[in-house]
């Protein structure tokens, strides 16, 4: 009991000594480990990608993550561990440095199976590469690479180990001084009303410090009830940006009890356990109980879903509109045009015949061009307004990508943009209608490198991202970005550019939503990175189908 009341936070001599001895690592295992390291360290970025990969595909593992860069910095991360792992020395200052990975995977809230099942993936990966360049020595190294990584889990799990002490020891203390008192009184309530409901339900004290956190909350923030106990409701729980604002409407609600005893649909969000954004709709009631413990009550409904589909139907109702109009526009123009491109063919001929000067055949040349050109536009007209069906085929992701880069290669080239392709190691098979999605791509590639242009230089990325349910496709580039990052840039016929129609990335929204994805756009000076996600079918992959499948 002593031991669990203080738990340890550094390791010491006596605990690397003991392990080592444990395991029976001594000098022979140390050597053949740095034998391998040089032939095992040109596998190490390959590894490492393939890991994160990997915890793409699950929920609870990929959900601790708040984003790409975050993903980037922890792959960093693990290739030189993997690094250290071989070359030593394997002292005290060693195992602070293994502790200290143990604790980054606690603060980011990675479920404890998950260090297992990474060691795992981790140790068949490097043994792989024992067997291969190794030689002779390859079962010793085995031998020597099992006991280190062995060591390297107990040595993290301590940290899992610190984190449930430290969270009990609170949880006890809480107990003792009112979290019984307060629970004993309200249970019957708590888990038939509160517990049980399927919104957010917070309690407040007269401080708006959290006395109440409901089963919903905890699902909707990741934190659980004995984090936030006692922590201020805004700081605990809102963006840092509503801080002020929610602040004062508590304040005002308290000083107003006697005349208003509640604020209804406050629109807001709250930050989960891995700093992702949630929009919820808040109600504020002032409701004291006969010993004032909480006297608010914050009931909230998660409304990120509601928000994002009630977008997606908005934009789709103004595509439609606009589409008939652009029909019946392109319909009643395309004829006229057809006439006057022959008779403009039939005066170029007749001029050349009777010996017209240039400046008259360039007249009529330049007239021909444009009605070219507005025959195109008509063109483009008709495909936004009467988009066809989609035919769908098991298509696979890293070819559709690879592709479309070769067709903006030789653009990038001449504007000196460097273009770059960040593709997954596990090939994607997705029911795709091919031709519309590398017309995404493209329109998307090109914007990019065209945004570019001015400045000579830069880079345009395209990656590749399977998540749990979806794959990810990214067009980055290090631009000036939007002029407004509100701008309406995929409804029809809005364009940044001087000569353009303005029905690109209008098209490039229907085919997306046509396939059940989703796109967005995220701009700043510097940065502006399309993200365009494509549901993966599970069901139809689970029974035999292609969607969604993933070759070795």
């Amino acid at each position: 009991m002593d031991r669990l009341a203080s738990p340890r936070t550094e390791t010491d001599e006596s605990l690397v000594k003991e392990l080592l001895r444990y395991v029976r690592f001594g000098e022979d295992d140390a050597r053949l480990l740095r034998a391998l390291r040089p032939r095992a360290a040109p596998h190490f970025e390959r590894i490492a990608t393939a890991f994160y990969d990997r915890i793409r595909e699950h929920d609870d593992a990929h959900d601790v993550f708040t984003g790409e860069a975050q993903i980037k910095r922890l792959q960093g991360s693990m290739v030189r561990w993997m690094d250290r792992l071989c070359e030593g020395p394997h002292d005290e200052a060693y195992f602070k440095k293994t502790l200290e990975i143990g604790r980054i995977h606690v603060q980011i809230g990675l479920p404890q199976r998950y260090m297992f099942t990474a060691m795992a993936l981790i140790r068949v990966a490097l043994l792989r590469v024992v067997d291969d360049t190794m030689g002779a020595d390859a079962s010793a190294c085995r031998e020597a690479l099992d006991r280190i990584l062995d060591i390297e889990l107990a040595v993290m799990l301590e940290s899992y180990r610190d984190h449930f002490v430290a969270r009990t020891q609170r949880r006890e203390r809480l107990e003792r001084a009112e979290v019984d008192l307060a629970l004993r009184r309200t249970e019957h309530r708590y888990v038939s009303a509160v517990e049980l409901a399927r919104v957010l339900v917070v309690g407040l004290d007269r401080e708006a410090r959290i006395r109440l956190f409901n089963r919903e909350a905890e699902r909707v923030t990741g934190l659980g009830r004995e984090e936030v106990f006692g922590a201020r409701f805004h700081e605990a729980l809102l963006p840092e940006a509503l801080h002020d604002e929610q602040a004062g409407l508590l304040q005002a609600l308290l000083e107003s009890r006697e005349g208003r005893t509640s604020i209804d649909d406050v629109e807001s969000a709250v930050r989960t356990r891995a700093g992702k954004i949630r929009d919820v709709r808040w109600q504020f009631a002032y409701a004291p109980g006969d010993d004032d413990d909480i006297v608010f009550f914050a009931v909230g409904r998660d409304t990120t879903d509601e928000n994002a589909l009630a977008a997606r139907l908005r934009q789709n109702e103004k595509l439609a509109a606009v589409g008939t109009l652009a029909a019946g526009l392109a319909h009643e123009i395309r004829n006229p045009l057809n006439g006057a491109q022959l008779h403009v063919t039939f005066l170029e001929r007749g001029l050349r015949k009777s010996g017209a000067d240039g400046e008259q055949l360039e007249a009529v040349h330049i007239v021909g061009e444009e009605i070219k050109r507005l025959g195109k536009l008509v063109s483009e007209f008709l495909d936004f307004a009467r988009p066809k069906p989609l035919e769908l085929r098991p298509t696979s992701m890293r070819a559709v990508c690879e592709r479309a880069g070769k067709l903006v290669e030789a653009r990038a080239l001449q504007t000196g943009v460097t273009l770059a392709l960040e593709l997954p190691t596990s090939e994607l098979v997705l029911d795709l209608d091919t031709p519309k999605i590398q017309q995404v791509l493209l329109n998307l590639l090109q914007n990019a490198v065209e945004a570019l242009e001015p400045t000579r230089g830069g880079s345009v990325t395209l990656r590749a991202r399977r998540r749990p349910r979806d794959v990810v496709i990214e067009v980055e580039d290090d631009g000036p970005g939007l002029a407004s990052p509100d701008a309406p840039i995929f409804d029809p016929f809005f364009s940044t550019k001087p000569e353009g129609t303005g029905l690109g990335l209008a098209i490039v929204h229907r085919i997306v939503t046509d396939h059940g994805g989703t796109i967005d756009v995220d701009s700043h000076p510097g940065r502006t990175v399309f993200r365009v996600s494509l549901p993966l079918r599970l069901g139809a992959h689970d029974e035999g189908g292609n969607g969604g499948k993933i070759l070795p």
